[in-house]
């Protein structure tokens, strides 16, 4: 009866999959859990969508990659004034709305290959920062396609990052054994790094529900990296003061409970 279920479905053009046990999506949401890092959390860029909450901790570093524009560059705005120099990257559009010096753009995605719209953060950063060691700062926003980049970075370039925040979409897949196998491994390599500082649910997507677990199907993730300062005691103030709605025609979506 689940084969002829799962045929019929495909037929209609929807894909049946067994859900991954609660306990398995549990684990992955409890090691995402906001730490406190001994600096203030700061928000850099627009008052709503294209602002980000990061520790304030700029100091020193002079470069950020930012893949995913779109029609947004206000972080990479603010970090101009600050004397931080922005590499963009984003294929769907020309360039960033508002041209700066301290912007360098490509038109490529950023993915798990170089080819003629793809190229990965390793090649990217090579092209432009060969042999650079110092720490740089990652934002990105890149429509779901953050786990393939992410999983094909090494790990030696991972480590200059000082702080990532990243846009991490579709994670109302988390339920899906395929889908959550993927995510989690990104995850992972992400927290061997890191720890998680700072979690905002995008308002623009919902969530989705499972007896007591809720997953925002999009959140802004905020990552320190463990060599700046070792994670502290667990975040207990939600929403931050500084966090706002990325859409304003839309209702307001906390934080849900298991995640904090």
């Amino acid at each position: 009866m689940n084969r002829l279920i799962r045929e019929a479905a495909f037929s209609l053009g929807y894909n049946l999959t067994p859900k991954i046990p609660d306990a398995d999506v549990l684990g992955l949401i409890s090691s995402l859990r906001p730490r406190q890092c001994g600096r203030p959390l700061i928000r850099v860029g627009a008052d709503r969508d294209g602002g980000y909450l990061i520790p304030d901790d700029l100091e020193g570093i002079e470069y950020c990659f930012s893949p995913g524009v779109n029609e947004l560059s206000a972080f990479e705005n603010q970090l101009a004034d600050r004397r931080i120099r922005s590499f963009l990257a984003d294929y769907s559009v020309s360039g960033p709305p508002y041209p700066r010096p301290e912007f360098i753009f490509d038109r490529k995605h950023i993915g798990a290959n170089d080819n003629g719209t793809f190229m990965t953060l390793a090649s990217w950063k090579e092209r432009y920062l060969p042999g650079y060691s110092q720490d740089l700062l990652l934002q990105m926003d890149i429509e779901g396609g953050e786990y393939e980049a992410l999983l094909s970075t090494p790990d030696e370039m991972l480590k200059q990052f000082r702080i990532a925040v990243i846009e991490m979409h579709w994670l109302e897949r988390l339920f899906d054994p395929f889908a959550f196998r993927i995510m989690n491994a990104c995850f992972q390599k992400l927290l061997s790094r890191f720890y998680v500082v700072h979690l905002h649910p995008n308002n623009c997507g919902g969530c989705v529900r499972e007896e007591s677990i809720e997953v925002p199907h999009v959140m802004e993730i905020t990552f320190y990296n463990r060599e700046r300062a070792p994670p502290g005691e667990y975040c207990t103030q939600f929403p931050h003061p500084c966090d706002a709605d990325n859409c304003s025609g839309l209702p307001t979506l906390p934080l849900p409970a298991c995640w904090h």
